[in-house]
Parts: structure tokens; C-alpha cells; sequence
């Protein structure tokens, strides 16, 4: 696949109104797909135009795609752009799309390399390694496609929770994500948007938390559930052993909610 030179990247860039930082991170980075999964969302991001982008998604050759992306990070990076990037999109063009939502995230409408796919299937087959859906966590799909078997993740990430967007009020932040920085942005998108959604009390023992961690339970299993997430990232202290409570979810469209990770 043919791509701009880093010169002409850096150039375009420019021209278009990325800020440095975005530049920098963008061109820093080595595998030239998840390059382009940044550039999407980034475009998406600062331009709004980003026509170009999804038609380089729709030629995208699929097998050469799912070699490239040889390691759980530059998976997670990828897709992560992607999902993020045409959820932004496709509600933006059209926000009646979210009047039932179930649909919307069923529906195959995304095109990657001739293939459409849904966000379902980007978020539970890829991302989170054929998990079911209403499973909370704990099953694996066992009828998995071949499609997903060739991009999905090895191990299940907690942390990508908090950084999907589903368009809702309750989500995340949208960020910009590289394969060779992504652990230290996952961490730092999951402490920003655990500190701005947890809140605790100690004097009656109990932290308010987001209900995804109730949703997608079996997934933090591995970080310590919500007491180890908590920990981690310096919602509660270390001596802490709260009762959790789970926040009721804000499902009001909500576009445009982005940050920047340093």
C-alpha cells in the first residue's frame, strides 16, 4: 500500500491544523497501519475531514493488515483508533442512529479492507478476544469467525474499557493511540477517567464507581477487579477494602469529548 512520505505526512499535517504534539506522535510511529488508524481519528479529531482516511479503510488489504498487526499492542491501537474514530463519525452524520443503540452496534458499518463490520464485533471479538458479549467477561465465544481469530487480541485488557467511546455521555474521552506508547496511555486514559468518575467516602466505607466495571467484570479479573483498579490508580488508598456501588449509566449522545495524552 502506497503512503505519504514522512515528509509530505509532516507537511500535510501542518497544513491541515494538527497541533506538535499530535505531529509528533503520529510520525513516531513505526507500524504504518496503526499510523493510519491515528491519523483517522486525529483527522476526525481537529479537520472533520476525514473522507480520504475511511477510503484508504476500505482498500485496505486485509491479510497484509492482520500480519502487520503481530502483537496485542498494535491491535489494541488500531482498532482502538478505528472504533473510536467511526463511532464519531457515523453519529455525527447521522445522530438517529443511536435512538437504538442496540442496532447501531450490531449493525455492520464499518468498511475495513471490503469487509463491513460492526462495532460489536470490533470491541468484543477483536479487542476483547471473542468474549461474549452479556457474558460479563467470563466466556469465550466459541463460534468465533475466522475473521476474528485472525486480528483478535491474546489476552483480555481491562483498561481498553476506559478507553472506547461509545458516543454516550458516560464514556471516555477519545484519544489518540499509538502501538509503541500504549501501555503508558492506557494507564493514563484509565486514571484520568477513573479519577473523574470514582467518588469515595470514607467515612461510611463505600466508593461509587462506573457501572462498566460491573458490566465487563470478568475482564479486571486479572488487575485485581474494582478494589485493584481503584488502587492502581489512586482513586482510593492503598488501606482501603470499600463497599462498591455501581453508577447509573448516562446514555445521552455525546460527540466530541476528546483529550490529549502526554
Amino acid at each position: 500500500m502506497k503512503r505519504f512520505s514522512g515528509i509530505l505526512i509532516s507537511f500535510y499535517l501542518i497544513f491541515v491544523g494538527f497541533d506538535s504534539f499530535a505531529q509528533s506522535k503520529i510520525n513516531n510511529e513505526p507500524n504504518e497501519f496503526v499510523r493510519l488508524s491515528m491519523e483517522l481519528i486525529s483527522s476526525v479529531k481537529n479537520t472533520g475531514d476525514y473522507q480520504n482516511y475511511v477510503n484508504e479503510y476500505k482498500a485496505l488489504p486485509l491479510n497484509t493488515l492482520a500480519e502487520s498487526l503481530n502483537t496485542d499492542r498494535k491491535i489494541k491501537a488500531f482498532w482502538i483508533n478505528t472504533y473510536n474514530a467511526y463511532v464519531q463519525i457515523l453519529l455525527s452524520e447521522d445522530p438517529s442512529l443511536f435512538d437504538d443503540r442496540g442496532a447501531f452496534f450490531k449493525s455492520d458499518l464499518v468498511n475495513v479492507g471490503g469487509e463491513m463490520l460492526s462495532l460489536d464485533f470490533i470491541e468484543h471479538g477483536i479487542i476483547r478476544g471473542s468474549k461474549v458479549k452479556l457474558s460479563m467477561g467470563f466466556l469465550n465465544d466459541p463460534f468465533a469467525s475466522k475473521l476474528e481469530k485472525q486480528f483478535r487480541v491474546e489476552e483480555a485488557d481491562g483498561r481498553i474499557h476506559f478507553a472506547l467511546n461509545c458516543g454516550a455521555t458516560s464514556c471516555p474521552y477519545v484519544a489518540v493511540y499509538s502501538a509503541y506508547d500504549l501501555e503508558k496511555e492506557l494507564d493514563q486514559i484509565s486514571q484520568q477517567f477513573l479519577q473523574r468518575t470514582t467518588s469515595y467516602d470514607k467515612s461510611e466505607d463505600e466508593v461509587y464507581v462506573t457501572t462498566l466495571f460491573s458490566w465487563f467484570k470478568g475482564d479486571f479479573s486479572d488487575g485485581g477487579g474494582v478494589i485493584g483498579f481503584l488502587k492502581k490508580y489512586e482513586c482510593i488508598p492503598e488501606s482501603a477494602d470499600p463497599k462498591v456501588n455501581y453508577k447509573e449509566y448516562d446514555w445521552t449522545l455525546d460527540l466530541g469529548n476528546f483529550t490529549e495524552l502526554k
